[in-house]
This record gives C-alpha cells, sequence and structure tokens, in this order.
C-alpha cells in the first residue's frame, strides 16, 4: 500500500472523536474568513445579508455530511455573484425579483443532483481551461467594476443596472462625490486585504485578513459616529435569523420561460463547474492525497442549493479561499467544514448585533479583493506563457462575459479554441470522439492516442484512463496524432501525477515530432512533418 494512505483519517463519529481538535479550531479560522464574505457577497448578489451566512450554515451543517470532498469548504461564493445580481434585477428587482431568483436556484438544484446522480462530476473536462480562467477573471472584473462605488460610498440609487463598462467609465465621478470618513475605512481595508498576504515570516499572518478588517472597521465606525452622521446604506443590515427563515421561493417566475431556464442554467453550470475546480484544486494540496468523489460532492452542493433556495438563502459551490485556508490550518476530516457553519450559527444567534456595525465599504474591500486575485495581470502573463492562442481564447471569453454574460462568454471562447484547433490541423472528424486503444503487455498498459486529444473528445480519453486498475505501469502514446492541445496536456499531466501518487507509474511519450506553441510545460503540441 502506498505510504499515504496508511493512518487517513477516519471519517463519521470516529474521525469526530479522533480529529477533534484539529477540526474545531480549523474550523473557527474558516468561520472567522467566511463571516465578512458571506455577507459582502450576499449584499453585492442583492439579497438581504442575513441570507449569505444562512447558505454558509447549511453548506456547513448539512452538506458536510453529504459532500464528496472531505475538505471543501461549503458556502457562498463571489464568482456567483454576477449571476445572482443579474437575476434578481432581470425578475424584476427587489424582493420580488428575490423571490424569483431563489425559485431559479432551487431548480437548478435539482439538475445539480441530477449531474451526480449521472455522474458528470466530470464536467470540468468539457470546457477549455483558458476558457474557464477567462470566465472567472471576467467575473473578477466585474466584482471590482460593482464594488468601487460601494467602496467610495456612493448612493447605490446612482449605480442601479449599470452594466461594468458603464460603472468604470464614472468612476471620476464617484470619485469627484465620495464621502470622506466611509472612504477612508475602505481604503484602509483594502489595503490591509492587499498587504496581509504578504507577511510571510510573520506570526500575524495566522489572523485572516478580513478579521483584520473588522478589527480596525468596527472601531473606527463607532469612532466616527456612523449610527448617525452616515446615510442608512453605509453600514449592514442584517435582521433576525428566525423571522428571515421561511419558505421564501417562488416559481411564477417560470412564466417568463426564458429567463428562468436561462438562469437555471447559469446557476446550474457555473456553480457545478466552479465547484469541481475547486475540488480538484484541494485534492491536489490535501496532506492525505485522498481523491474526493465528485460526482457525490455535485450531489450534496445541488441538495444544499435546494434546501437554501426554498429558504432564502444564496446558491452554494465549493470555494476555494475558504476550502484553501481549510487545508493550510491542518484540518483533517469534512467536520472542519461542519464547525464552520456551527460557528457561524452562533455567532448569529448570540452576537448578530457586532455585524450591524460592519461598514460596507470594508465588505466591498474584500470583495475588490477577490475580484483583483480573479482578473490579476498575472493571470494575463500566465494564459500568455501558455501560449499566444490561449491568450486570445482567455481574452475573447472576457469580452463576451463583460458585453453580454457568462453562458455567451463561455460559449464564445470554446468556439475560438474550436477554431484554432481546426487551424491547428485537427481533423473535424473527430471532434467528439477519438481512436483510443488500451493494450496490455509485458506488465505494463499502453494507451495509445491517434489522430488528435482535444478538449472536445477528451472525456472518451479520460474514461478509458480512469478504467485502468491502479499502481501499474502506464504508457501514454501520442505519436499518431496531429494535435494535442493545452486542456488536454494539463489533464494528462493531472492523471499522472494522481496515478502516480496512488503507486502507479506514468510515462506519456510520442511527441518527439510534436512542435510545442509556447515553452509552458501544458502547452499545446502540433505535429511537424
Amino acid at each position: 500500500m502506498s505510504s499515504h494512505l496508511k493512518n487517513l483519517p477516519k471519517d463519521g463519529w470516529e474521525g469526530l472523536k479522533e480529529s477533534f481538535s484539529t477540526d474545531a479550531m480549523s474550523g473557527f479560522i474558516v468561520f472567522l474568513l467566511a463571516l465578512p464574505l458571506s455577507l459582502g457577497i450576499a449584499k453585492a448578489s442583492e439579497f438581504p445579508p442575513i441570507m449569505g451566512l444562512l447558505t454558509a450554515i447549511i453548506g456547513g451543517i448539512v452538506v458536510s455530511f453529504l459532500a464528496g470532498s472531505p475538505l471543501t469548504i461549503k458556502g457562498p461564493a463571489a464568482g456567483l455573484i454576477v449571476i445572482a445580481a443579474e437575476a434578481v434585477a432581470e425578475f424584476g428587482g427587489g424582493e420580488l425579483g428575490w423571490h424569483l431568483a431563489l425559485g431559479a436556484i432551487v431548480v437548478a438544484g435539482v439538475l445539480q443532483v441530477l449531474f451526480g446522480v449521472f455522474k458528470l462530476g466530470k464536467l470540468t473536462d468539457i470546457f477549455p481551461l483558458s476558457a474557464v480562467h477567462g470566465m472567472l477573471a471576467a467575473i473578477g472584473i466585474i466584482i471590482i467594476s460593482k464594488q468601487i462605488p460601494i467602496l467610495l460610498d456612493i448612493n447605490p440609487a446612482l449605480t442601479k443596472g449599470k452594466s461594468p463598462f458603464e460603472l468604470i467609465a464614472q468612476i471620476p465621478y464617484y470619485l469627484m462625490h465620495l464621502d470622506p470618513k466611509a472612504t477612508l475605512i475602505g481604503i484602509v481595508s483594502l489595503g490591509v486585504m492587499q498587504i496581509w498576504p504578504m507577511l510571510s515570516e510573520s506570526p500575524l499572518k495566522k489572523i485572516p485578513a478580513p478579521l483584520v478588517v473588522l478589527l480596525f472597521a468596527i472601531p473606527a465606525e463607532l469612532m466616527l459616529d456612523f449610527q448617525t452622521t452616515e446615510p442608512q446604506y453605509a453600514l449592514v443590515h442584517l435582521g433576525n435569523l428566525f423571522e428571515s427563515i421561511k419558505i421564501n421561493v417562488s416559481f411564477d417566475g417560470v412564466h417568463e420561460i426564458g429567463v428562468f431556464t436561462k438562469y437555471v442554467i447559469m446557476f446550474a453550470l457555473v456553480g457545478s463547474l466552479e465547484s469541481l475546480l475547486t475540488v480538484k484544486a484541494i485534492d491536489m494540496i490535501d496532506h492525505y492525497k485522498r481523491k474526493s468523489n465528485t460526482n457525490k460532492d455535485l450531489i450534496g452542493v445541488g441538495i444544499g442549493n435546494i434546501v437554501a433556495g426554498i429558504l432564502g438563502g444564496l446558491p452554494m459551490i465549493s470555494e476555494v479561499a475558504r476550502s484553501s485556508a481549510n487545508v493550510a490550518n491542518r484540518a483533517r476530516t469534512r467536520w472542519a467544514n461542519f464547525f464552520h457553519g456551527f460557528f457561524i450559527l452562533v455567532f448569529v444567534l448570540f452576537a448578530s448585533h457586532l455585524i450591524e456595525l460592519i461598514p460596507n465599504t470594508a465588505l466591498a474591500a474584500m470583495l475588490i479583493t477577490v475580484g483583483i486575485r480573479l482578473a490579476h495581470p498575472k493571470e494575463f502573463m500566465h494564459a500568455l506563457h501558455i501560449g499566444k492562442e490561449q491568450l486570445f481564447i482567455f481574452v475573447v471569453t472576457i469580452i463576451f462575459t463583460l458585453w453580454i454574460d457568462l453562458l455567451v462568454g463561455i460559449a464564445a471562447g470554446m468556439l475560438a479554441e474550436i477554431i484554432i484547433n481546426l487551424l491547428n490541423g485537427k481533423p473535424l472528424s473527430v471532434i467528439f470522439k477519438t481512436p483510443t486503444e488500451v493494450s496490455f503487455t509485458e506488465n505494463k498498459y499502453l494507451v495509445k492516442i491517434s489522430k488528435a486529444a482535444v478538449f472536445t473528445n477528451f472525456m472518451g480519453i479520460k474514461r478509458k484512463l480512469e478504467a485502468l486498475p491502479p499502481q501499474f505501469y502506464v504508457e501514454i502514446d501520442l505519436e499518431d496524432t496531429l494535435l494535442v492541445d493545452h486542456s488536454v496536456m494539463d489533464n494528462l499531466h493531472n492523471f499522472k501525477n494522481s496515478y502516480e501518487n496512488e503507486g502507479g507509474k506514468v510515462v506519456i511519450k510520442g511527441l518527439e515530432k510534436h512542435k510545442p506553441l509556447s515553452g509552458h510545460a501544458a502547452s499545446a503540441r502540433k505535429k511537424v512533418s
């Protein structure tokens, strides 16, 4: 047995007893991170702020027992802000828009359960990686454009209904009309969020940056007397949890069948995609190298979204920042996710009055930081490093997402990748399926792929790779391919790492006559004569 499989943390009640101290501590630290972010995400999504906390509570206390990944944290995500806010607006805005958007969330949750039941946990493999990263970068740009006016404490009525391009164009006007006191808190909070991760050698880094922001922003707000000197929109207004929890969903939005279907697809597709990408990323940094059950995880997230949607909460995903913090704090089992939700529930029940002292400019600073992380210039440089064609796909996805919406953006990125692959020699006949032969000789498996290995036909290749028994010597022969695109190269490297973590050996060969389109290890490879 491979060494990493020995002494795996137990699951269930035995896991609670065995890992109580480490999981409870990690859950508490993640709670400190999740509390303000969940509030900010809810506000940015045009949902009542308390509903962000409700989703985090359900994601922790309920979904932790259903999930297929032991270390991911379930809760509201910045990546779905854009969809949620647009759904509320398109369904009429305000409380009505919120109730109707919940109907789309519940149906999307049902779809996610079906994705899991029909074993579509490999959903990420049907999208080109550069298009996915372009979609996330576009989401980051939209978050930044929508949060800058809040950082400057501009009246929300002045920004309502404006597109990202319009909001960006209006920044000089917002700067001329900012509120000095509230903006000062927002700018300092933004500075803390940016500088704190740089304290690599300091023990202070163990304190979550959002908590540091709250420790500054709340006393500053009290000192500046926001309660009497600032407009109502300057502070968070939470309300009572028990009064808020009821059947809030309405399915009357189905009468606008086009709009309803659009948001069901967007919630289900983007939410599932983000969740699966997070699960994949967290599996790679799990100290015990466990492999999550992605189908079971989709079912768990889907059930969570059904429950949250019925009661009024935001859609949830496996969230990457909180999940990464969970791993960094040495969490061992799913109980860490449970404890994060439990601590949020306790805080809301006994200390909710403290939440209403948080300036919205501080929450905006946290969300702008998330947006910067998604749309950082290094993401553009990374795409260029992989290949000029990948930067093109990345930028096309961003432009169409900002111009129209997320679905059109990801479709445009996929179309751009298909066209580029055709220009690079991919036969049209293998767009969805390519010849893949598996043979066993001399105590090793040979997987021979012919014609082209690209994102549109990788699902068939992956099925055959995953059917291989563990702990063998495997050769993947690409000699007879005319093109291997970036997404497939990246996925083959991931398969190699995963298979070797379980005690096997993988060799990728046959690329001697292929020209890499850049110097990156996972760049596309085109066969030359």
